[in-house]
């Protein structure tokens, strides 16, 4: 099954270039500062901040801290944007070496190390450029931390919606 889904996940690295309607949707919740990060995203990224934004607006969710969160999340990628095989490379080592690949991904975003750079800090990276931005601070948060999963139930409206935000991003 997991294969499957990465399967599904690599071809929409490929092919995923969102439309202009898809594109309305992002108009609607993010500032034009916050739309000009979105829009500097890879199109895959795009694709997949749109995709889960809906899923949530589908699911019935309306705060827009975490809609601004479901649309930016991936941003910090493109502080330093990996190619397909990058990718790869990061989902493989991650699959076979869990620890090593947080460790390979706590320093600089240099040479071989630099995807598993990327997949640990664009979080951080992302929050920055949204709170730049001007983004809220709830968004801001959500974004810093939606790699991170909670160790403990959610005990605040940011645990909450950091869950909201994190489920949808798993399955999609």
């Amino acid at each position: 099954m997991r294969i499957l889904y990465r399967s599904r996940q690599f071809w929409h690295a490929l092919s995923a270039s969102p439309t202009s309607e898809e594109l309305a949707l992002a108009h609607k919740y993010l500032s034009p500062p916050l739309m000009s990060i979105f829009t500097h995203m890879q199109p895959s990224d795009q694709a997949h901040s749109l995709r889960i934004a809906r899923q949530l607006i589908q699911r019935g969710e309306t705060h827009p801290d975490l809609l601004v969160a479901a649309l930016l999340h991936d941003s910090g990628k493109n502080h330093h944007p990996l190619n397909v095989w990058e990718r790869v490379a990061v989902v493989v080592g991650t699959s076979l070496l869990p620890n090593r690949a947080r460790q390979w991904g706590r320093g600089k975003p240099d040479g071989w190390k630099r995807a598993f750079a990327v997949a640990e800090q664009h979080g951080e990276w992302g929050a920055q450029m949204a709170a730049h931005a001007g983004a809220s601070p709830l968004a801001v948060k959500l974004i810093r931390r939606h790699q991170f999963q909670l160790d403990h139930p959610a005990e605040s409206l940011e645990d909450s919606l950091l869950l909201k935000l994190q489920r949808v991003d798993n399955e999609s």
